[in-house]
């Protein structure tokens, strides 16, 4: 009998029921605005703020409305300005190129390996040729890069890091927090990451200035000092009168509900680590299907899959997709010629200056995702497995 599967790859847990009195509290009290406090009251956004600087090690860390307005808010804060050359990843997700270019600045794409990281040869040939001064690098689907090679390339050349850790909040290089090598870290808390506001972000840094520029750009006005997890106010001195607002604070609501998720997050990576290895245990040596290969000193968190069908034609991917979502498996395929709900290429951003990437064309093309949220058991993830591995062999 043809196994079919029945969950769904868009439902998520539950919000702890701790984390919901928490959110009641704060609606109960009507102050909802993160700088609405009573005397000697801290608030949850920056309870929040503090608890996720502990958790990353970070110096600084700021709260606020998304990940894409933490990237928008890290490219203005290190001083990004219009006409600027930005290198970013090809293999990321709209967001990423959506801040770049919603500053004015222009998106310069770097390759993608098969092992779905940047790759530092392209790195270090488009530094040169774009003489661009910022990275903005995207751990895309949960892929770390060699951190270490990558910053030795990066400082060697003058350009600061801006990690986008939208899916890697909780993971590591070895030992060291993602977002922790770059100049900023940012971090997205909406619906299908690691922890779950349906918006929300963070921005994280050592350094003084950008920790105040990037405060005064989400519209703290002059309540700076509110800021616990914030440089000192004579910091704020420098650039207060020079630094937009930009609106884009997070409210006590979503602190409040993030708070319970954080302090689980450790367990929650577990969680997922083990769904992640039982998938990548089942297609393991599939003829036709290769798994990325995960680096040892890369700490994941496994809340997608990928792997690669390289080389195979349009036609003979789009028929296995559509036979997986026939059996109850929804897979998404980079390599599509249209973009699709949350997936889309660099070479569907047109506002960014068309660049040829050949290479990365052939790995892009043959990249299948697959989300694996928390409602999946560890027995839905082998069924998954099972699936996907008919599929394929029936295919070659």
């Amino acid at each position: 009998m043809t196994e079919v599967f029945t969950g769904n790859f868009t439902q998520q847990e539950p919000i702890p029921e701790e984390a919901i009195e928490a959110a009641v509290a704060v609606m109960r009290s009507g102050r909802l605005h993160r700088y609405n406090t009573l005397p000697d009251e801290a608030g949850e956004v920056a309870l929040l703020e503090e608890e996720f600087a502990t958790l990353t090690g970070a110096k600084y860390a700021l709260a606020v409305a998304s990940g894409g307005y933490a990237l928008g808010c890290a490219l203005r804060a290190v001083g990004v300005t219009a006409g600027d050359a930005v290198l970013t990843n090809a293999f990321t997700l709209a967001p990423v190129p959506g801040a770049i270019a919603a500053v004015g600045a222009q998106p310069v794409f770097v390759g993608v390996t098969e092992g779905l990281v940047i790759d530092l040869d392209d790195l270090q040939v488009k530094i040169i040729e774009s003489g661009a001064r910022v990275l903005m690098l995207s751990h895309m689907r949960g892929h770390i890069v060699d951190m270490d090679a990558l910053m030795y390339i990066c400082n060697g050349a003058g350009v600061t890091v801006i990690e986008d850790c939208a899916h890697t909040m909780g993971a590591t290089w070895d030992g060291v927090p993602s977002g922790r090598h770059g100049a900023v870290g940012c971090y997205s808390t909406q619906t299908y990451k690691h922890i779950n506001s349906g918006e929300g972000g963070f921005l994280i840094t050592d350094d003084d200035e950008i920790a105040a520029r990037a405060i005064m750009l989400s519209g703290s006005y002059m309540l700076y000092g509110k800021h616990t997890a914030g440089p000192p106010a004579e910091v704020f001195e420098k650039v207060k009168y020079d630094t937009p607002n930009v609106s884009g604070r997070m409210d006590h609501l979503r602190a409040a509900i993030l708070r319970v998720q954080l302090r689980n997050l450790p367990t929650q990576v577990e969680n997922w680590n083990a769904r992640y290895r039982t998938v990548e245990s089942g297609l393991r040596d599939v003829s036709g299907l290769s798994i990325i290969q995960r680096p040892q000193a890369e700490g994941y968190v496994g809340s997608s899959f990928q792997f690669l069908l390289l080389d195979w034609d349009d036609a003979k991917i789009e028929g296995f997709v559509a036979r997986c979502l026939q059996r109850g498996v929804e897979l998404k395929w980079f390599g599509a010629p249209e973009p699709v709900a949350f997936t889309s290429r660099y070479d569907s951003w047109r506002y960014a200056e068309a660049q040829p990437l050949p290479d990365s064309d052939r790995v892009l093309k043959a990249i299948v995702d697959m989300r694996l949220p928390l409602t999946f058991s560890v027995e839905d993830c082998a069924l998954l497995a099972r699936i996907i591995r008919e599929e394929v062999l029936a295919t070659v």
